[in-house]
């Protein structure tokens, strides 16, 4: 099947936002933690920024990545006229 200029660009579109928040989750989890000792040395509200990190502060990460992908994906859908339509 022949895609579409528009098909062809809604999915560069996607690839491109998908991995540029890849890259946010991958530094968030592993380059964090591969850092951890050196982090430890930096205060975040009283706590080592890698204690901090490992507790809360990547859950948080995770879950704006999630809420921006949405967002950003419901916004292109309706952009290129393949969003769901609302009965």
């Amino acid at each position: 099947m022949q895609l579409t200029q528009a098909h062809q660009e809604y999915w560069r579109r996607n690839l491109n936002l998908t991995l540029v928040l890849l890259a946010i989750w991958f530094v968030s989890t592993f380059v964090m933690g591969f850092f951890a000792r050196e982090l430890a040395t930096i205060n975040f509200f009283g706590w080592p920024l890698s204690f901090y990190m490992a507790a809360q502060g990547s859950m948080v990460i995770y879950l704006v990545i999630i809420w921006y992908y949405a967002r950003a994906m419901k916004r292109l859908d309706e952009e290129y006229g393949v969003a769901e339509g609302e009965d």
